[in-house]
């Protein structure tokens, strides 16, 4: 009785978030060949997972697929997007009930667990939140809670309360400059999760200012974003701003403004701060009004790369997005809310056509086609990555949760 209470009590803020992130505003018309076809999509992407279960060496987790050389590329515990393929087979077990997806999703939580004293990672909120926190939503147990406790303590380290931001990334000149990347908004939820797993306000108070840091330095009157930003460590006062992903220092990379667009969002539903849901209706004002984004709403990868229309798009940031979008216009107005509503639904829509999804037994067991890493050195360059596979169940998920409720 003792163990199903501590159970309850942990899994608490989880059933809460969920509830919030329901939508209870939109009135959606719903796509018919989407809805009629979501529950293929998830049998498709279980089989799909089931094939690179097969493939993946031991102690590795998938990273992208080299398809000229029909290679499954992999990264160690410690890389950034390690977290996501656990996570995304507990979205698919969710969906599906297959215990074999349950199985490889508690052996590889295992190879992550150490992560959680890794200092030296600025990715703990993707590695650690994406795969455990997934974990609690779905198979609570108090080893996942300690997990997730233990990586926001590390975390917190990186913390700086004269900057009021969390360091992303470590250089030479620390003492001189501190590096703040727009990537990092999506580790605050950790920080969140910690707050509300032990009513240490210090948890909420550095995710918050982390935040306003971020909404102060990264965004340009247009609200399109710059990647990277460096801040003197000693006034926290700006120094440079720039762009490493994207196309140029002055451009915008897509994949940056939906995590800017996600991370606002996130915001809002953890702080009810109503500047952050003002940013995030601005922010997705920004991808769905460019003119460079396509009819079928999947971005290229930079919005102002000069190559457009004749280059690559990226299926991680329109994943992204749809996600976004599907949470934020359950917390607008019913004109807005309609407007998101169906800027999510097509972008799910073109990711779940053929153009986007692959065969079955082929893109090395991933679902999604067509992302892009890091294009300006050319790698990961239009093939599938791990974030892109989850923020699409993501997306996925909401949307069936959505029209299930009205």
């Amino acid at each position: 009785m003792l163990k199903l209470k501590i159970v309850y009590l942990i899994l608490c803020p989880f059933l809460l978030l969920t509830a919030c992130s329901i939508n209870q505003q939109v009135t959606p018309r719903a796509s018919k060949s989407l809805t009629t076809t979501i529950d293929q999509r998830y049998r498709h992407a279980t089989t799909q997972y089931k094939l690179m279960m097969d493939e993946l060496p031991e102690g590795k987790l998938p990273k992208t697929f080299v398809k000229a050389q029909n290679y499954l590329e992999t990264s160690g515990p410690d890389w950034w997007t390690s977290g996501y393929y656990p996570g995304t087979l507990l979205r698919l077990y969710e969906q599906t009930g297959d215990s074999l997806l349950l199985k490889e999703a508690k052996r590889t939580l295992a190879l992550l667990a150490k992560q959680q004293n890794n200092a030296k990672s600025p990715d703990l909120g993707f590695i650690i939140y994406n795969s455990f926190g997934r974990a609690m939503q779905t198979i609570p147990e108090i080893d996942y809670h300690k997990v997730l406790l233990g990586s926001a303590k590390t975390m917190a380290k990186r913390y700086d309360p004269k900057v009021k931001a969390i360091r992303s990334w470590d250089t030479r000149q620390n003492d001189k400059e501190f590096i703040v990347v727009i990537d990092h908004l999506m580790n605050l939820e950790l920080l969140f999760w910690a707050f509300r797993a032990t009513n240490d306000s210090s948890y909420y108070k550095m995710a918050n200012n982390h935040a306003e840091t971020v909404l102060k330095n990264h965004f340009r009157s247009d609200y399109s974003t710059y990647q990277i930003v460096h801040l003197d460590t000693k006034t926290g006062k700006l120094k440079q701003r720039r762009n490493a992903q994207g196309y140029g220092d002055e451009s915008t990379w897509s994949r940056g403004e939906a995590w800017a667009l996600y991370g606002y969002t996130m915001l809002y539903r953890e702080t009810a701060d109503a500047q952050y849901l003002e940013q995030a209706k601005h922010i997705a004002d920004f991808i769905l009004d460019h003119p460079n984004l396509p009819k079928d709403m999947i971005p290229y990868w930079d919005f102002n790369t000069p190559e457009i229309p004749n280059t690559y798009r990226d299926a991680s940031a329109g994943a992204i997005s749809a996600a976004a979008l599907l949470e934020l216009c359950g917390y607008l107005d019913e004109a807005m809310a309609k407007k998101y509503f169906k800027a999510g639904e097509t972008m799910i829509e073109t990711l779940a056509s053929p153009e986007y999804t692959a065969l079955l037994g082929t893109n090395g067991g991933f679902i999604l086609m067509h992302g892009a890493g890091y294009i300006p050195i050319m790698a990961e360059v239009d093939v599938p990555l791990p974030y892109a596979d989850y923020y699409y169940l993501e997306a996925l998920n909401r949307y069936k949760a959505i029209i299930a409720k009205n």
